[in-house]
């Protein structure tokens, strides 16, 4: 689909200056995607014709715009779907809000909105037309989790995924959110599955590139995790506690510090984003989570005999191994906080 969208841009309406009427001959380098255009130009279904419709009016509109406003675009299209410079902050990622678009091109901008907001519709994802060359995303989503097969939610580490054996799947986040950022709604490199909290109650429709203010008060870019990075990016947590009896602890006595230091604007990107701290104080302070690991640290320790060094020696080896299970991750670093304000 997002070949498809991409000769749309490229090939089809780039060219419409000097391409002439529109015209289905327009895609004839493109024979799948022409097989689509016809389909939805004679089959009169909903999606297939505003679709369509579109298309051809934002042919019309790019053939009024001049060269310099064409080479524009087309720097706007390729900065906001390379997804992988927009989290580094990369300088030469030039990328592009609907806010950002020029005023004078009002109708222009509000035509790629419809087009590009519409996309991701399953209405239009499911016309027979179109699913017989893209594929169905629920089959994305199954050889998804069968690779990433940890169980957990990539964003929070915290929250279960639907997985295989489940008849349903997650939604896909668009990480940089469709109602701010044109272009990329399709590119799987910007749609990542996350669990419902994460992607509903926390990330809502936040903009996690461009929430920071300068001194001046502009608003200015900052450095997101990259979703698909191809090695899983170790974060290192510490976990203080500020009393010793864990039955009257409140949020406020429990903090966090994460690392490493040249991930700092990352990982406040990530806090902010996906309410880590808040969700994670809240999970420590659960009567079947945090409190339940301190006694559970507790009676292994006066049971067994075994040193809370000890203890917390088995703790870190499991969860080198198998971070995610039992909420390793989190578990230790409390355990270790724990231990030492005295609580272990």
């Amino acid at each position: 689909m997002q070949r498809f969208v991409n000769f749309i841009f490229y090939q089809v309406w780039c060219r419409a200056p000097k391409a002439g009427p529109y015209d289905l001959r327009l895609f004839d380098a493109n024979p799948a995607l022409k097989e689509v255009m016809t389909a939805f130009a004679y089959d009169h279904t909903k999606a297939g014709d505003h679709f369509s419709t579109l298309v051809q009016a934002i042919y019309k509109s790019f053939a009024q715009l001049t060269r310099c406003e064409i080479a524009q675009f087309k720097r706007w299209h390729q900065a906001n779907n390379n997804i992988q410079l927009v989290c580094a902050n990369n300088s030469t990622a030039h990328i592009v809000r609907y806010a950002d678009l020029p005023a004078a091109k009002k109708v222009l901008c509000d035509q790629l909105a419809a087009f590009f907001k519409g996309l991701y519709s399953q209405s239009l994802l499911d016309l027979a037309a179109l699913k017989e060359k893209i594929g169905d995303i629920d089959d994305h989503y199954k050889s998804f989790v069968k690779v990433n097969n940890r169980g957990k939610c990539p964003f929070c580490g915290i929250s279960d995924m639907l997985g295989p054996y489940h008849t349903k799947r997650e939604a896909y986040d668009h990480y940089l959110p469709k109602a701010l950022y044109p272009f990329n709604s399709i590119n799987f490199k910007n749609l990542v599955p996350a669990c419902h909290q994460c992607n509903s109650s926390y990330k809502t429709s936040k903009d996690p590139a461009h929430p920071l203010k300068d001194p001046a008060g502009a608003v200015r870019r900052r450095k997101i995790f990259y979703p698909y990075r191809a090695n899983a990016q170790d974060i290192e947590i510490s976990v203080s506690v500020a009393k010793k009896d864990v039955d009257t602890l409140v949020p406020d006595d429990i903090s966090f510090d994460f690392g490493p230091a040249d991930l700092a604007e990352e990982l406040a990107t990530w806090c902010d984003v996906y309410g880590i701290e808040e969700r994670y104080r809240a999970k420590l302070l659960g009567e079947n989570d945090g409190k339940y690991w301190v006694m559970q640290a507790l009676e292994e320790w006066s049971s067994d005999g075994k040193t809370t060094a000890e203890l917390l020696a088995v703790l870190a080896r499991q969860t080198e191994k198998r971070p995610f299970a039992e909420c390793n991750f989190l578990k230790s670093a409390y355990l270790q906080g724990c231990h030492k304000v005295g609580i272990l």
